[in-house]
């Protein structure tokens, strides 16, 4: 072990996440805020590994290192690619999958502020075609509704026009911004048909 990593009790999880999911026998991707730190939007690093898979997993420590599992039941439809590391490769959720695992996996990412600040990174590595198929797989159309709106609100207008006219066709109902929270009496975004009931701040 690299004298670095010997204070922290063992190598990052990126050098063997890959071999103990395989050891395992369960797909998986990285995801979330740590696929975004990888794909250059760390401003709002995890202090956690996130991988994807499709069994439940229990959360898992390597040292100082805390690896977080989340559960998707259509794991094979999002899209992936494989990423080389010091030790050999990991499949890591693309820029488009990772935006839309980032609203649905919300807790995960801290609140919508955290995911507006990760998407104002992310959004020059977004490829407006791409994200719609990626969009296609989504189960529910309210994230990519959720998305969008953020999007818009972060600058990344060509993939905001993009998931705009793909979900045109979708007839989406209305939608609160944030499910968790009264959308009573709140503003009304009609390309989105979202209801505003949260105040959107991304860090500088």
């Amino acid at each position: 072990m690299p004298i670095e990593y010997r204070s922290a009790g063992a190598p990052p999880p990126s050098w063997f996440i890959d071999e103990l999911m395989r050891f395992h026998n369960h797909p998986y991707y990285v995801g979330l805020l740590s696929a975004a730190a990888l794909h250059g939007a760390g401003h709002q690093q995890a202090q956690e590994f996130q991988v994807v898979t499709n069994v439940q997993l229990r959360t898992a420590t390597a040292g100082r290192a805390r690896i977080r599992f989340f559960t998707k039941r259509y794991l094979d439809r999002t899209p992936t690619s494989d990423m080389k590391t010091e030790t050999g490769s990991l499949r890591v959720s693309t820029p488009e999958a990772t935006a839309l695992d980032l609203i649905r996996y919300l807790k995960a990412a801290g609140h919508l502020g955290n995911v507006a600040t990760v998407l104002s990174e992310l959004a020059e590595r977004l490829h407006p075609q791409q994200l719609v198929e990626a969009a296609k797989v989504v189960v529910e159309i309210s994230d990519v509704q959720r998305l969008g709106f953020l999007l818009d609100r972060v600058g990344a207008g060509e993939s905001a026009n993009a998931l705009a006219a793909w979900l045109a066709g979708q007839r989406p109902r209305v939608v609160a911004l944030r499910p968790d929270r009264p959308a009573r009496a709140t503003p009304k975004d009609a390309r989105w048909r979202i209801l505003v009931n949260d105040v959107i701040e991304a860090d500088e």
